[in-house]
């Protein structure tokens, strides 16, 4: 973090004493850690105008109106509507004239006693950039990482001090005052993994926009967009729900390989009897992929992601380099079966320990932590030439595979290993954890 970044007391205290801000802080689940922050450091009367926490389900209902569930989008903007629309009706004609008025909400979800539920949350503000201007808004999806419901709380109060600062003192950089919502927290304490922004003073953001920043960043490992294009939170999106992934990177074609995805679908149905519910089928785009050889500027990045939301179809950006990790990602969401889609040369590279240098255990530790669980490969075969210049050009030493057929077909049992990865190879066809994947199963 920069030496420059204020730390949490001074974000507060300079909107506390800015008499042109003016809110409503009205937060639910973890305490009120966001209010504390502005009553700690003094002089809140200045920009306080409201705080209040309707812990209670009934109360919440009778003040907001029912909701499905409590720590949802659903209920955080009920929240943003009825407090932002009530302070402008109360005080817009004493004050509205020179002040900017905002109402900063929160339904969160920290650590129960047992340590058995999800902690994540719902974080909003909605706010003018001028006195008696149109109201934007911010709505942040959060995972919380601390061990223990003390240090979340914390975490909250801190991000909340960062949204309000940033949107009113923050840097006039965009990708600077978003990347502002984890100063003084870190990736390994809060997670954001959805940001939706609307209002005059978003108009030329999309979220496909915001998602690359958001990546980049650190501020999620990955970020979920749908066929709407927009942002969805992948805690409820994967739950319960089989996930058919095909990864992509900077390296190849931006088209979405429906058919493949069709193919998979078939193949799941056939292992699994018939689904409780469709498999998201998700082409993953990862900034850092391990195979995708050389650097690549971050407006090559945001063009081919660009590409890819523009088909209208499930797209995830993220950060993660190798399969295994990503795998371990859905894990946090879902138990149900997980398949890769990809063709018999990233198969082959999977095998390569060139690739796991940055892993303690290499290939060996690499695979183990992916098939786990549920996780499958389902192979594309493809041609030997293309096969043989896929991994020329991921600058792979070929020396180590080698193709056993005499066709122009490679297939995953038409591969041979030299050294211990042959006998790692067999297990993992022999398990059926990889499968080839046809027209039809």
């Amino acid at each position: 973090m920069p030496a420059s970044t204020p730390d949490t007391h001074q974000k507060a205290l300079s909107v506390n004493l800015d008499d042109r801000i003016y809110g409503v802080i009205a937060e639910i689940g973890a305490a009120q850690e966001v209010a504390r922050w502005f009553f700690r450091v003094g002089a809140a009367a200045g920009s306080v105008a409201k705080t209040m926490s309707a812990y209670d389900m009934q109360v919440s209902d009778e003040i907001y109106g029912k909701a499905g569930r409590y720590v949802s989008r659903e209920r955080l903007e009920a929240m943003l509507d009825r407090e932002y629309m009530q302070l402008v009706r109360r005080l817009h004609e004493h004050r509205g004239h020179d002040t900017r008025f905002f109402a900063f909400c929160n339904t969160v979800a920290a650590r129960n006693f047992a340590g058995t539920n999800e902690c994540h949350g719902w974080v909003g503000l909605r706010f003018q950039t001028e006195p008696g201007g149109e109201p934007n808004s911010i709505v942040l999806h959060i995972n919380m990482l601390d061990d223990n419901a003390v240090a979340q709380q914390e975490a909250v109060g801190v991000l909340g001090v960062n949204l309000i600062w940033g949107v009113f003192f923050g840097p006039d950089d965009r990708e600077k005052k978003l990347a502002s919502l984890l100063d003084n927290l870190g990736p390994t304490r809060l997670e954001v993994d959805l940001v939706h922004v609307d209002g005059p003073a978003f108009s030329d953001l999309n979220s496909a926009h915001v998602g690359m920043v958001m990546v980049s960043r650190g501020l999620a490992p990955a970020v979920l967009l749908g066929k709407d294009g927009q942002q969805h939170p992948p805690t409820e999106m994967f739950r319960k729900r089989p996930a058919v992934i095909k990864r992509t990177s900077i390296r190849y074609s931006s088209a979405i390989d429906s058919a493949a995805f069709a193919a998979a679908d078939q193949w799941l149905e056939a292992e699994k009897g018939q689904l409780d519910k469709d498999p998201l089928n998700i082409t993953e785009f990862s900034i850092s992929n391990v195979y995708a050889v050389g650097s690549s500027d971050p407006d090559s990045h945001l063009r081919h992601f660009l590409a890819l939301v523009a088909q209208n179809e499930w797209v995830m950006l993220t950060r993660l380099r190798q399969n295994y990790k990503l795998a371990g990602y859905l894990r946090r969401y879902s138990e149900q079966p997980i398949r890769f889609v990809m063709g018999v040369s990233t198969f082959a590279m999977l095998l390569a320990q060139q690739f796991y240098v940055d892993s303690g255990g290499g290939v060996l530790e690499a695979t183990g932590k992916l098939f786990v669980d549920d996780v499958k490969l389902y192979v594309q075969p493809m041609s030997r030439s293309a096969f043989e210049n896929h991994l020329i050009s991921a600058d792979v030493d070929t020396d180590w595979v080698d193709i056993r057929s005499e066709g122009d077909i490679v297939t995953p049992n038409s591969l041979e290993f030299s050294g211990p990865t042959r006998l790692l190879h067999q297990y993992l066809l022999e398990s059926g954890w990889v499968v080839e994947l046809a027209v039809t199963p």
